[in-house]
């Protein structure tokens, strides 16, 4: 499957949207983005390893915790792509910025 297609893929359901949205403002742990979106914890995984495999998100293991963040160098495709994100999907981010401001302090 080519880059482009699983970047579409991934980033066609709105939960995924929000996740990469919410790890604009740094690393997270799956533990605040599953508060975050309110789903089960197997669900967020199978959500951010999607992303994880199209290339828009990095993961790395501490312990039992998983972190994702925005890869260092991400291909060209999945930059432009997180970067259109940011540029246009504001209203799927919504309340969620608030939201992750509070779960992080």
């Amino acid at each position: 499957m080519s880059d482009v297609v699983r970047i579409a893929a991934a980033l066609s359901d709105p939960s995924r949207v929000r996740l990469l949205w919410a790890c604009f403002g740094g690393e997270r742990c799956v533990c605040q983005l599953v508060e975050l979106l309110g789903l089960s914890n197997a669900t967020v995984s199978k959500h951010l390893s999607l992303l994880r495999d199209a290339g828009l998100l990095v993961s790395r293991k501490e312990g039992r915790w998983v972190h994702y963040r925005l890869p260092p160098e991400p291909s060209e495709a999945a930059r432009e792509a997180t970067e259109w994100v940011r540029r246009h999907g504001a209203e799927v981010w919504g309340d969620d910025r608030e939201r992750m401001d509070r779960i992080v302090s």
